[in-house]
């Protein structure tokens, strides 16, 4: 291959791929702002443009609603999971507790189809009061990011963190203040990228909100799965739906862009 290919080559695989991940996206725009009767038609046609289903969605279907809960409960579900998974990792990395046998079952726990925890969590949920309430879904969430962001973090707590821990423990620090001042700063853009990924994980979470949640409980996939008219699902109004539940994920990523790529690339790394 002459060298002028060999770099035009790459750049063609990539836009093409990256028009694949694209094109889903563009069509489900168009589709938002289009009329309900366009947004049928084949082939594809822009027609009038407008806001006329954003208006819609929130005017006919309790879309505020659905959107808070999902906000509500994938905040507070990553607000809970990060520090416990972070000291959890922490313990597998520095002082390899419950040995291999201990990391396995955590890995282990993500191998298992959630259909499989969904009954016990129903019936323990049922028994304590917590069906169809917001500390029930961040509860049950928990039971899938957890073990994941756990698991994640070990890499970033191994390597140079614990020579400079050592270090700060020979100057007079203890246990404690070498992991708050020394390990979870050099950790900290694994973290803030395991706290991206643990929001994205619950706010996009289907089967427990689908068995758990109730009317005033109920998250924006759920909501999604029930915009549906005695006319059958109306596509426009469902698409400008789905473009305002990938709002927040858009909002995240420009400002954890650098610390999501750091994070992961560390974590190879090590």
């Amino acid at each position: 291959m002459r060298p002028g290919w060999r770099h035009i080559v790459p750049h063609i695989v990539l836009s093409v791929f990256s028009l694949c991940i694209l094109l889903p996206l563009i069509w489900v725009l168009r589709v938002s702002l289009t009329d309900k009767l366009t947004a049928y038609k084949i082939p594809p046609e822009i027609g009038h443009l407008g806001l006329e289903n954003y208006v819609e969605i929130f005017s006919k279907y309790p879309f505020e609603r659905w959107f808070l809960n999902s906000l509500i409960v994938a905040l507070a579900s990553t607000a809970i999971a990060l520090p416990l998974a972070t000291a959890m990792a922490y313990a597998f990395a520095r002082f390899n507790t419950g040995g291999a046998f201990l990391r396995l079952g955590v890995l282990a726990s993500q191998m298992l189809p959630p259909i499989i925890l969904v009954l016990p969590l129903f019936t323990l949920f049922f028994s304590t009061g917590l069906m169809q309430t917001h500390l029930g879904l961040i509860l049950s969430h928990l039971t899938i990011s957890l073990p994941f962001l756990a698991w994640m973090l070990v890499s970033f707590f191994e390597g140079d963190s614990a020579s400079l821990e050592e270090a700060a423990r020979i100057d007079g620090a203890t246990r404690w203040q070498a992991f708050i001042k020394i390990a979870v700063p050099v950790a900290a853009p694994g973290i803030l990228a395991a706290g991206l990924l643990g929001f994205i994980l619950s706010w996009n979470e289907f089967l427990f909100a689908l068995v758990l949640s109730g009317a005033d409980s109920q998250t924006l996939p759920i909501g999604l799965a029930s915009m549906e008219t005695h006319a059958g699902v109306e596509i426009a109004p469902l698409a400008a739906a789905t473009v305002v539940s990938l709002l927040p994920i858009f909002a995240l990523l420009p400002f954890l862009r650098k610390y999501l790529i750091k994070g992961l690339s560390l974590g190879a790394l090590k």
